[in-house]
């Protein structure tokens, strides 16, 4: 038997067949698709030819007959077509079932006769390369050993046929093999869904050139062989409604099987499938979203590596824009596609989540393609994910819903149905809380599931053999890099090249040629104007500056030395910028936009509304911007490249620059297509030389594990899931486990103070102190036995994914509301769903704290005495007088943030609020995105809570207030992905005010009715609509299907 990608062959198969010659099989040699030449009756003459012909009307089995070298067959075919002509009005196709249905009853006979062309056909299926690699004599020679075998069985193609079904009819998946390009062919659900893996095949013209020896006379009288032929060829392709779904079926896989073959002897390739063992409409659909003709070199080679053909783990590293980004997303759709398996997708950051689901596109690929996006950031996701049962799901998520995901998929033993996970800026890795818990979900993928394959990539790595032994992956690099990239550092008004070669590390490039005046010098003394006007507004650019206010300054102080000329370009454009930035803010516009966007100039930072981000980032696609101040969180978030990238100065608010971040900001320089050249300058001061000089000359940092470092957030958080998702439940399992952790691969070099053992054992005995374990961990063995378990608390802290920091204050609060919890109003839940990490940044401002503490009703302003913030207090506060009585100031902090997010939900306006609290906007959106996030961490922790069921309905409703803080009408537009607040009061405005209204929209027509949206933009809403209601209907369908299923243990049933 055959691999499961290949095509069966049969048991009596001569070995000499096997064996046979791989010569490249000549056009001149082949005469249709399926069939070979036959050699004439006086042995080396002439073959007869035939007519070139579209592919939906040729003879598939060219004009050779089937049957040869038996005369007895022979002699039944001439009775039989002596019973045809008797009947000269019967049907082809009938007289196509008698043949079939002797054929049949001959089968059970062992009749010793053979299709030769059958086999034929079969053989192109079964093995590519043979037939690539067969010459004219070697065709000959096979042809007649064939006719010498006898069949012992159906014909090849009925064999696959039967083979299929059998397979489709029990259920079973085809798994992939180390071939990738037989997966176009395997997959059965593909087949059932879409038989036209191989689109137009049947619609378009052969090649002239293909069949020019195969012409045939046109006058030779039609025997009953060709209608044979011609039945076979009807039956393969065409289905009638008389037929069996599951005829139906079987007519698909042999339609497919044909379209292969004819693919296969196209092909100028032998080593791979249509595309990558992925249907060809993959292909034809990045042509159309992303603009891609073809793949580079190394995407190319990194496909077909042997280690992903064997489905071994994979770590690979290229420059930023090298686009490692594609080769992912080719794998990620082989999973869904071909193995049928569901994938996650862990990015850094929600913005890149947000932009991997919309900008991009994924969605329409799930529409197209048949498979469902779900987005997994902020309060987004649902835990568990629901079983599909027909379709797959791309999770897209950031690091921590991520985590959530995997162990809400370990805890319901679905983890096995997860095939691939897919990280993106594996380096993080190493950084803090974040890397640590990235670190936690790979380390438990590794352990608990040995068929989920893991994909790492990033452009900044450097200790990758401890990765790889953490991973147990493979490392593929490469510097390619599609736009070259020039590296410079400016010192007063040179410009020198970095060059490693050097012994200082730089050479002379050039003066800066550009008339400063002595005002000018003064208000730009490190000549930003000169460098950027060598490249606006004709290409784009980038500042990176330290801080945010920095950025404002950069941006005002360009524009105001910039000529009048700039105004000009793109000017009504720019208008409507600054109008869709006034729609957004309700009438207001901050004044530095205001002042710098009529000359083609913003800045990017966090201290911007979505909104208004969303806004500048396409403004500056788009060419309407030229150049963004920005800070160094824009070069590791969303994909906005530029001609040249400037540096404003080598630091990072106070700290100086890191290798990763230096690398990941010049980065942005070139964009692919567009550039034909990249550049970067860095901005040095002389003081900072000799540093800058290691900067540009350092590899790139280690990765560290952070497990250590974060008790909270690390290792006790590890412990506490691994006990209570039962990965291990004693000292000695613990162990095991550590020892697959980055840190266990590290433990020599982190673990100096204490053995990775009694840093473990301290752990859980920290851990039951707080009444979140239970067990016993023994002094003198630490290999115990003793079995730990976890508590309510323990279960509902680590589900809630709370920090054990914060997690019994928490508990006592949720507590203590249950007590006299006031619903009057939502400022008591807006309080207990109010992040304990934003109060570290926030002061008070006690004069507007004691108006806004005025404005309450009565009972909202029991509140405050509630939770322990007196009036008393805020009054001596706000009029300066001393305090006597201690009040805990986290809760005064927390207590005034959530007075600034009832205001917001209140409002829905996030200027009038930034301003009334006299706080920055971005701060504000800030606060608002967290507490969204933390309010579902507090209803899953009050889910595992018996006692708390009465928070679960109104934290439900709160969490989707916080997310989408709109009025209640536009949360159904809100919930598409790229629709935000302004956005979505256009579209409820002008009619669109469900989502079947926007998944049923006609993209053209919303052009013409919504001010300053794009065609491009419009499709991404529909295609997002549309994988949205799709998700939603699946969800509600398979739900129906669990309420109607029959249980197995009725009672009384055997």
């Amino acid at each position: 038997m055959a691999e499961p990608s290949l095509a069966v062959r049969r048991k009596s198969r001569p070995g000499s067949v096997r064996k046979r010659s791989r010569a490249l099989l000549q056009p001149s040699a082949v005469c249709s698709p399926v069939a070979c030449k036959r050699p004439s009756c006086g042995g080396e003459g002439a073959p007869t030819e035939t007519p070139c012909c579209n592919d939906s009307e040729e003879d598939m089995f060219g004009d050779y007959d089937s049957f040869c070298g038996n005369d007895s067959l022979l002699a039944q075919v001439d009775d039989i077509e002596h019973k045809y002509l008797q009947d000269k009005n019967m049907h082809i196709k009938a007289a196509g079932d008698i043949i079939l249905g002797n054929l049949q009853l001959g089968i059970h006979q062992k009749k010793q006769d053979n299709f030769s062309t059958s086999e034929n056909m079969i053989d192109l299926k079964a093995d590519k390369e043979d037939v690539f690699h067969m010459n004219e004599n070697d065709v000959v020679d096979s042809y007649q050993e064939l006719t010498e075998s006898v069949l012992d069985d159906l014909p090849s193609s009925q064999l696959l046929y039967f083979e299929k079904m059998d397979e489709l009819s029990s259920g079973s998946r085809i798994s992939p093999v180390p071939e990738r390009r037989s997966k176009c062919v395997n997959s059965s659900s593909d087949k059932i869904r879409s038989p036209s893996l191989c689109p137009d095949a049947e619609h378009r013209s052969r090649p002239a050139d293909f069949f020019s020896d195969s012409k045939c006379d046109l006058l030779k009288a039609e025997s009953l062989k060709d209608h044979l032929k011609s039945a076979m060829t009807g039956n393969a392709k065409v289905q009638t409604l008389q037929v069996s779904k599951t005829k139906q079926l079987k007519e698909a896989v042999l339609s497919e099987e044909i379209c292969v073959a004819r693919k296969t002897i196209e092909s100028s390739s032998v080593d791979i499938g249509p595309f990558y063992g992925l249907p060809s409409k993959v292909k034809d659909l990045f042509r159309q979203f992303r603009g891609i003709e073809m793949l580079y070199e190394w995407q190319h080679d990194c496909l077909m590596l042997e280690c992903l053909q064997q489905r071994k783990n994979l770590i690979y590293s290229l420059p930023t824009s090298g686009g490692k980004t594609l080769v992912a997303e080719i794998i990620i759709l082989q999973e869904l596609l071909c193995r049928q398996k569901d994938v996650l997708m862990i990015l850094p950051y929600v913005a890149i989540v947000q932009e991997k689901v919309w900008i991009w596109g994924l969605s329409s690929f799930g529409i197209e393609l048949s498979f469902l996006v779900e987005e997994y950031a902020g309060s987004k996701g649902r835990f568990p994910p629901i079983k599909r049962k027909i379709k797959k799901s791309l999770y897209i998520a950031t690091i921590e819903k991520a985590h959530a995901l995997v162990n809400s998929l370990i805890e319901t033993e679905r983890l096995d149905d997860l095939g691939l996970v897919v990280v993106d800026e594996l380096h993080m890795l190493g950084e803090g809380s974040r890397g640590v818990t990235l670190e936690i979900t790979l380390a438990k993928i590794l352990y608990t599931s040995k068929n989920t394959q893991i994909i790492g990539m990033s452009a900044t790595l450097n200790n990758v053999g401890d990765l790889q032994k953490f991973l147990q992956a493979e490392y593929y690099t490469n510097n390619f890099r599609p736009v070259e990239l020039k590296e410079y550092v400016k010192i007063r008004d040179t410009i020198y090249a970095v060059d490693s070669k050097t012994e200082n590390g730089f050479t002379f490039s050039r003066l800066l040629n550009f008339k400063y005046s002595s005002n000018l010098e003064k208000a730009d003394p490190d000549h930003i104007i000169a460098l950027v006007t060598e490249v606006i507004p004709k290409y784009s650019c980038l500042i990176f500056c330290p801080t945010k206010k920095n950025c404002e300054n950069v941006a005002s102080m360009v524009c105001k030395y910039l000529k009048k000329e700039f105004r000009a370009h793109r000017e009504e454009e720019k208008q409507d910028l600054i109008k869709n930035l006034k729609n957004i803010g309700n009438g207001s516009v901050c004044p530095v936009l205001k002042q710098t966007i009529p000359f083609g100039i913003a800045y990017h930072h966090s201290g911007l509304t979505n909104d208004e981000r969303k806004s500048i980032e396409e403004a500056y696609s788009t060419g309407v911007l030229c150049l963004l101040a920005c800070t160094a969180t824009l070069a590791a978030g969303v994909n906005l490249p530029a001609r040249r990238v400037i540096l404003r100065a080598p630091y990072v608010a106070n700290d100086f620059l890191k290798k990763n971040q230096y690398k990941q900001m010049i980065g942005r320089a070139g964009r692919a297509g567009i550039d034909s050249a990249g550049e970067s300058i860095l901005i040095v001061q002389e003081k900072d030389k000799h540093l800058v000089r290691d900067l540009v000359n350092s590899p790139l940092e280690n990765c560290y594990s952070n497990l250590l470092l974060e008790l909270t957030k690390g290792m006790q958080s590890l412990l506490l899931s691994l006990v209570g998702l039962k990965i291990a439940v004693t000292h000695e399992e613990i162990n095991n486990f550590m020892c697959s952790t980055l840190l266990g691969v590290q433990q020599q070099l982190l673990s100096k103070e204490k053995s990775l053992s009694e840093t473990i054992k301290d752990g859980l005995e920290s851990l039951i102190e707080k009444g979140l374990l239970k067990g016993r961990v023994s002094e003198k063995d630490h290999n115990s036995k003793c079995t730990l378990t976890v508590t309510p608390l323990g279960k509902a802290t680590y589900k809630g994914s709370i920090d054990l920091a914060y997690c019994n204050l928490l508990y006592r609060e949720l507590k203590k509301g249950l007590e006299g919890l006031i619903l009057e109003s939502n400022l008591h839940l807006l309080y207990l769903a109010t992040p304990y990490d934003m109060t570290s940044n926030c002061s008070p401002d006690w004069m507007i704290y004691l108006r806004q503490f005025n404005q309450l009703s009565a009972a909202e302003q029991k509140v405050a005495d509630t939770v322990g913030v007196p009036e008393s207090f805020i009054t001596k506060k706000a009029s300066g007088q001393a305090i006597r009585k201690n009040v805990d100031s986290a809760v005064v902090k927390r207590l005034y943030l959530s007075f600034v997010l009832y205001t917001l939900l209140k409002e829905t306006n996030i200027w009038s609020v930034s301003e009334k609290f006299n706080m920055s906007r971005g701060y504000v959106q800030n606060l608002l995105n967290s507490a969204a996030s933390f309010a579902s961490c507090v209803l899953h922790f009050c889910e595992e809570l018996e006692e708390f069921w009465v928070y679960k309905a109104l934290l439900t409703e709160l969490t989707k207030q916080l997310t989408y803080c709109v009025k209640t009408e536009l949360i159904p537009l809100m919930e598409v992905a790229g629709v935000l607040e302004a956005r979505a009061k256009q579209l409820y405005n002008a009619g669109y005010k469900t989502l079947a209204h926007l998944a049923n929209a006609n993209p053209e027509t919303l052009v013409k009715m919504i001010e300053h949206l794009s065609r491009c933009q419009a499709k991404q809403i529909v295609s997002s609509a549309k994988m949205l209601l799709s998700e939603k209907a699946e969800a509600l369908q398979e739900e129906v299907e669990e309420l109607l299923k029959v249980p197995t243990d009725i009672p009384g049933t055997y």
